[in-house]
């Protein structure tokens, strides 16, 4: 699971001494939080027994006795670290960044069970909870690092698509400010995903506070094979796809068309998309150009929540909220030019244009929805420049914008009918712009500096059709600066450490709000222009380690804190002046002896996650699991005329807090566990495979939230299985 160097004897050799030294200082204050915490729960123990059985089990399958014989093998590469020279080396990638980044490949997600939430392609990411709500096409929730506002919904992560940003402004028709809507893909559209901790990087600007996340579509041609899938899974699902993929002279050619239908575990849910990409890649000169098109339609119903003390008081798990689905469709077309140097050094271009629509109405009763909309048409560009200086120094530098204009609403619907009750409305006119600048030194051969800034400016025009007075002007701008180091402190382990800020900027509703519910056009109105962008400081320290050969280890530390976090102190009042902190830390484990086997361990722990100054009546803690463990196995074979994959992966969170009751009461949701196993079968032309997924815990889910009557959740069935068959030509 991760691609470890092979070193001869003499490379893996230690100086005691001085690995002693850097452990100790690093590993002390992990430890000591181990030895203060409360115990795991049950699960967690039970994950940790399993995953070192399983690397007992390794040594059945070492280097030399790989049974796929000596052709290449496809291996699961979740990778958190690089060969120590490439790491060291100064660039502009991701993987050159002192911090943590975790890389999955399109070879990882063919060994997945991804479904019908594009968001399982992270599911053996450390220490991140990605999950759709299972609401319909509702966004790609995203949370990693006590990160929690609005981030079942993808909030607080700078997420890029070949360099187009995906987070949201001020949406009504998802979840709010920053959502990321992912559903557009299909795991055959991805080449790569870069997930990087923390807002280490300048390339990243708008909700990289938690991190950033950069996906790289695929390419046609001999990159990418042509196929044809069809899969059936529980619950009604079916889906078909179809990849076209060839050279036309200089032109490489990508078709992916993709129409999934399913009915949903709950009563009253369903969805119906469909998905097409088309992308032409050209090698010209020192640069490759592409151009891609993209078209995504969804129709959907959900459940709603269900309260867990009802249910365990009788209520059906398969029950719809109120008796009353939500529903919703989107509507997303898109085209992007790309433009990158084939080398380290060049210059780099991206250019986009998007007609962005979506609705998402949600049951508040028996009889109504509040029915949300988004209609915007985004636009923007990003341009800069790579220079290298030898192998001693990389700069990299640009400038981009973006435009989105459009409506976004919030309305009452009573019996499947709009009102004239408006929760808001507004003409959003938001233009943002930046410049980013990012360099790296290698200042000795065991030593990286890595620096860089961002400036980004807000230009604002905000129609309020509820309440007109409210309607106004918002400029604003920050600034962000990012500082780090790599050390080679030995042979095969690398230090690295980090001082970042990232942002957020300011939500319409926060500058602009709408009041009560009520019609459009009413008197009154607040305006709350001073807000600026709310700014983190992020402090990371880590290490990359091979101990022996087979083997990678990689931890690290956080510390972040917020001073300026926007929070509603009084009705239409919103002030930048909640101050935030989050502490944890990271244990990534794999092992990998040889071709044929591989497996790995993880373990994110959140010491720390609370407003430090929350207001009265409302708690302190964020609603984030505490613990979060991942494990799991691949073993690859010879099986008659073809070649089979098993994997296996478990899936832990514990000691998520939250509040009910009045007066506030803190409780924990039950421990959710997931496990994931999957078979494949290559031979020839045909690949099939059988997938399951196993939530054993009755009423526990990683979809949940507290209220004031108790904890609600969106139930999840205990076990779902798809088979699948693809043929290649």
């Amino acid at each position: 699971m991760a691609r470890n160097d092979r070193r001869s004897a003499g490379e893996a050799r230690r100086a005691p001494t001085n690995q002693t030294i850097v452990s100790s200082i690093f590993w002390s204050p992990i430890l000591a939080s181990l030895n203060r915490r409360t115990p795991p729960s049950r699960p967690a123990r039970a994950i940790s027994r399993a995953a070192f059985v399983t690397l007992a089990l390794a040594g059945h399958a070492t280097a030399g006795d790989d049974p796929a014989g000596p052709a290449p093998a496809q291996v699961v590469e979740i990778r958190g670290t690089r060969a120590g020279d490439e790491r060291i080396d100064p660039g502009a990638g991701a993987r050159s960044l002192p911090g943590t980044v975790t890389t999955i490949t399109a070879d990882d997600i063919a060994t997945l069970n991804v479904g019908r939430d594009i968001s399982n392609i992270f599911q053996r990411v450390p220490g991140v909870v990605a999950n759709n709500i299972d609401q319909g096409d509702t966004g790609n929730g995203f949370r990693m690092r006590g990160f929690a506002t609005q981030g079942t919904h993808g909030a607080d992560t700078a997420i890029y698509i070949d360099g187009v940003p995906q987070n949201i402004p001020s949406s009504q028709g998802g979840a709010g400010h920053g959502p990321a809507f992912l559903e557009w893909m299909t795991a055959d559209m991805i080449d790569t995903v870069e997930v990087v901790k923390g807002p280490v990087s300048a390339l990243y600007g708008d909700q990289n506070r938690a991190g950033a996340i950069a996906i790289a579509t695929r390419e046609g041609g001999a990159a990418t094979p042509s196929s044809a899938a069809v899969a059936l899974a529980s619950h009604g699902s079916r889906r078909a796809s179809l990849t076209l993929s060839g050279d036309y002279g200089a032109v490489r050619s990508l078709l992916v068309a993709d129409r999934h239908r399913m009915d949903g575990f709950r009563h009253g849910a369903g969805n119906d998309r469909a998905n097409l990409f088309w992308k032409l890649s050209a090698t010209i000169g020192d640069g490759i150009y592409s151009l891609r098109a993209s078209y995504y339609r969804s129709e959907y119903s959900g459940a709603g929540y269900l309260s867990l003390p009802a249910m365990e008081a009788g209520l059906d798990p398969h029950a719809t909220q109120y008796g009353l689905p939500g529903f919703g469709d989107a509507h997303r077309k898109s085209l992007v030019f790309n433009r990158r140097a084939t080398g380290d050094a060049g210059w780099f271009a991206t250019a986009y244009a998007e007609d962005f629509e979506r609705s998402r109405a949600i049951a508040t009763s028996t009889t109504q929805h509040t029915f949300g909309y988004d209609d915007r048409r985004i636009h923007g560009a990003r341009a800069g420049n790579t220079w290298t200086f030898g192998e001693r120094a990389v700069l990299t530098a640009g400038l981009e914008g973006r435009v989105d204009r459009g409506d976004a609403l919030r309305q009452q619907y009573r019996n499947g009918q709009p009102t004239a009750s408006y929760v808001n409305s507004q003409d959003l006119d938001l233009v943002t712009y930046g410049a980013f600048a990012q360099g790296q030194y290698r200042a000795a051969r065991e030593l990286k500096l890595h620096a860089g800034a961002r400036y980004d400016r807000f230009d604002y025009d905000l129609g309020n059709r509820k309440l007109p007075a409210a309607s106004t002007g918002y400029r604003g701008a920050v600034f962000t600066p990012k500082y780090g180091a790599i050390w080679t402190a030995l042979p095969d382990m690398e230090v690295f450490a980090n001082v970042a800020q990232g942002f957020r900027s300011p939500a319409a509703e926060q500058i602009s709000p709408s009041g009560n519910p009520g019609p459009l056009g009413a008197p009154g109105g607040r305006i709350n222009p001073g807000i600026a962008p709310s700014k983190v400081r992020s402090h990371d320290l880590g290490i990359n380690a091979r101990p022996a050969a087979g083997w990678n280890v990689a931890a690290a530390v956080y510390h972040i804190e917020n001073d300026d976090e926007i929070v509603n102190t009084a009705p239409d009042v919103f002030l930048a002046s909640g101050r935030t902190t989050r502490r944890g830390f990271e244990l990534d484990l794999r092992y990998q002896p040889g071709r044929a086997f591989s497996t790995y361990l993880s373990y994110g722990r959140i010491l720390r996650a609370r407003l430090d100054n929350p207001l009265p009546g409302s708690g302190a803690l964020l609603s984030v699991p505490a613990h979060t463990w991942k494990a799991g196995a691949q073993y690859r074979a010879a099986a008659g005329p073809g070649k089979l994959t098993l994997n296996g992966d478990v899936y832990v969170t514990a000691r998520n807090p939250y509040y009910m009751s009045v007066p506030l009461a803190r409780r924990d949701m039950p421990t959710f566990v997931r496990y994931n196993v999957k078979a494949g079968y290559d031979a020839g032309n045909v690949q099939a495979s059988l997938a399951a997924t196993l939530q054993p815990h009755r009423f526990a889910s990683d979809i949940a939230y507290g209220t004031a009557a108790g904890l609600v959740v969106s139930t999840v069935p205990k076990a779902q299985v798809e088979a699948a068959l693809r043929y290649f030509f």
